[in-house]
């Protein structure tokens, strides 16, 4: 229930999130979002844990989540955002869908660890999935038809994903026996420093003050927050605590179908048969993985 409800709270703050980089840009955005989750995170530690804190975290929960800080939220949701402001929410959300197979990647490189024919064959359905979205938006399978633009929201898409799977693997083993809102608030801490110097390096964080001016972005970006780095995070670090990362992956990887309600029943965008079928296949395929 916990894996399943971070996929729904992932839904909700992508759509705030996208709305909210339109009025204040991607930095701003993550940098805010990290800051109001914070807050969030030491009010639900002093209620839950009596402790605002994670002061009696030890140095391995620390170094691995802190890590994870850096890699899940900043280098990743750097690249993610700024899909969201080219190729939107729910196609940026398909490729999420790449996580677990990159995470099996990652454990044949570094682990010796062989996918198998089930794994491949989950790989397969994944890649065909989001590659049946990709071209289900356009009028034919033609390369030349996807924008400038929209490859590199691809790309940004796809090193999003890269690091989710980094994140995940560095999570796991930093929440391991943990509470969950006190490890989130370590990740969410190391990021806030990290979008921080992130900022002043690019611009001498004249954004950052630019983004105060916006009411409506700042609305947004809290509602995000809140479902995103607080509610999600959070729900997600409960579920890998209690059932594998794999199968935590699997239905929080649901977000790609789930994604598409909203944007038919509530924003009315028009969603071609062949983009949803893709957005099916490539979550099955990721399920696959893990059956």
């Amino acid at each position: 229930m916990a894996a399943f409800g971070t996929a729904v709270s992932w839904t909700l703050c992508a759509i705030f999130f996208e709305r909210g980089i339109k009025h204040i840009g991607v930095l701003a955005v993550n940098f805010y979002k990290v800051v109001i989750a914070f807050i969030l995170l030491i009010a639900a530690a002093a209620l839950f844990r009596g402790m605002p804190l994670p002061l009696d975290a030890p140095p391995n929960a620390w170094i691995y989540l802190s890590l994870s800080g850096i890699v899940g939220f900043v280098i990743t949701d750097i690249f993610l955002f700024s899909a969201y402001g080219t190729v939107g929410p729910r196609i940026t959300m398909l490729f999420t869908a790449l996580s677990p197979a990159m995470t099996a990647g990652l454990a044949w490189l570094f682990l010796g660890e062989s996918p198998g024919q089930r794994g491949l064959l989950g790989m397969a359905l994944v890649i065909a999935g989001i590659l049946m979205a990709v071209f289900g938006r356009l009028n034919g399978f033609e390369f030349s038809q996807i924008t400038r633009e929209d490859r590199l929201g691809y790309l940004f898409a796809i090193i999003a994903s890269l690091g989710q799977s980094i994140g995940m693997i560095l999570t796991k083993a930093g929440v391991e026996g943990y509470d969950p809102v006190s490890g989130t608030q370590i990740r969410v801490f190391t990021a806030i420093i990290g979008f921080a110097l992130v900022s002043l390096f690019f611009n001498g964080g004249k954004n950052l003050t630019k983004a105060l001016k916006s009411t409506i972005g700042l609305i947004h970006t809290s509602i995000g927050a809140f479902f995103g780095p607080f509610l999600g995070v959070t729900l997600s670090l409960f579920a890998i605590q209690r059932i594998s990362a794999g199968i935590a992956s699997t239905l929080i990887g649901l977000s790609p179908v789930l994604i598409i309600i909203p944007e038919i029943l509530v924003f009315k965008k028009t969603i071609k048969p062949l983009e949803i079928a893709g957005a099916v296949i490539a979550v099955a395929g990721t399920a696959i993985f893990f059956l």
